[in-house]
């Protein structure tokens, strides 16, 4: 697939298309052996897993998905893009593709989209990798009320779909101590070339005011999962999923393993992917890293 946009020498990996929706959902599949699914989040695609992806293709078969209206994948204007819907493609990929023993890798919305996959199919999964993300309602945060008035905002659909406002000045502005680079950030401005493309990133964010009520649903839920080895690694700096949630997890999974990262702020795997590759192999290998104190 040639995108005049995409730079190969970051990303070199073969496109694949799975079918799904009347659409073209893209991932990669990397390597062989035991299987780590990597799920995105917004305004991003599998582009910001590709230096974790790299290290880790060499032991495991590293496949990542891009949801429909992001990355490479089909951006229809018309569709739902519902975070309940994207959490059914992937399960429909999933299935499909008859996947097992999977190490689940989630940010951000992958959070709730691939959570939400693993507890209607635990069976398929063996690990869990959370990177900086949530799954619970924020209804009562203060920062979520103030966060709330915003999106609310009849402004919000257009500085979404007209100035491309999620991977224009929100992105930068959630990293750590290393910024991307401007050449680095054109690999998440072009993927939404025009307003027509934008209605992934916006439904996020309609999300974030809708979906409280499920989110804390699977919440409640995590039961189901608690007899999966989880890994939690976190950028501590980052201002929007504050290491707060990094406790709420720990508190939620009490067995999981955690990697701090002091530098990092929201995209870890994009800031420090050596530490999240080695990481995860550590964790996957080995069952290294302590346990959060209680």
């Amino acid at each position: 697939m040639k995108v005049n946009w995409l730079h190969t020498t970051e990303y070199p990996f073969q496109s694949r298309f799975f079918e799904v929706n009347g659409q073209r959902l893209h991932y990669i599949d990397e390597g062989a052996g035991e299987i780590m699914l990597f799920v995105h989040g917004t305004p991003s695609w599998s582009f910001d897993y590709r230096n974790v992806i790299k290290r880790l293709s060499t032991s495991y078969r590293c496949m990542a998905i891009d949801h429909i209206g992001f990355g490479l994948s089909s951006k229809p204007e018309h569709y739902d893009y519902s975070t309940v819907n994207h959490s059914q493609t992937l399960s429909a990929f999933i299935l499909e593709k008859n996947l097992s023993n999977i190490t689940l890798v989630v940010h951000d919305f992958g959070g709730p989209i691939g959570l939400n996959m693993a507890i209607n199919h635990p069976e398929r999964i063996k690990n869990i990798v959370i990177l900086n993300s949530w799954l619970w309602s924020s209804t009562q945060e203060p920062e979520y009320i103030k966060l709330s008035r915003i999106l609310k905002s009849p402004l919000l659909p257009v500085l979404y779909r007209y100035f491309n406002f999620s991977p224009k000045f929100i992105l930068p502005q959630s990293f750590g101590e290393k910024k991307l680079s401007k050449a680095l950030r054109s690999q998440f401005t072009k993927p939404f070339a025009n307003k027509s493309q934008r209605n992934g990133t916006l439904a996020f964010a309609r999300s974030l005011l809708n979906d409280q009520e499920w989110f804390e649903e699977l919440w409640q839920q995590r039961h189901i999962l608690a007899e999966k080895p989880v890994l939690l690694i976190w950028g501590m700096k980052d201002k929007f999923i504050t290491p707060a949630y990094l406790q709420k997890f720990a508190s939620g999974f009490p067995d999981a393993y955690v990697v701090e990262l002091p530098t990092c702020g929201h995209f870890p795997q994009e800031e420090e992917p050596e530490k999240v590759a080695d990481a995860i192999r550590s964790f996957v290998k080995d069952r290294k890293y302590s346990q959060p104190a209680q």
